[in-house]
């Protein structure tokens, strides 16, 4: 059964890479896109998705921030991710009950 969240998730292109250091203020993977993404896959601002890039999957908080550019994201402390890196954002499936369930994704 396809979920709304299913059927139009178009992929993102990595815009940005932050690194930061040991001390910095804010710190930890994140993934910065556009109001308007975020809203066109349900996504609000702290909500946890899976990032599926060409190397690897990574769980990490949205940060709803406009500067960045529609179709683009941006990425903090996520390895495995490079700028140009063509990613798509998936939630995960919280509904099922616990178990290997739990790790599956929509999408």
């Amino acid at each position: 059964m396809r979920r709304p969240t299913d059927l139009y998730n178009p992929p993102l292109q990595v815009v940005g890479f932050v690194g930061t250091r040991r001390g910095d203020e804010e710190r930890g993977p994140a993934i910065s896109l556009n109001r308007e993404e975020a809203a066109l896959r349900l996504l609000a601002d702290g909500e946890l998705v899976f990032l599926h890039g060409p190397r690897r999957k990574e769980l990490a908080p949205v940060i709803i921030d406009d500067e960045v550019p529609r179709g683009g994201v941006v990425v903090r402390d996520i390895a495995g991710v490079m700028v140009s890196d063509v990613i798509k954002l998936v939630k995960p499936d919280m509904d099922r009950g616990p178990g290997p369930a739990r790790t599956e994704l929509l999408g």
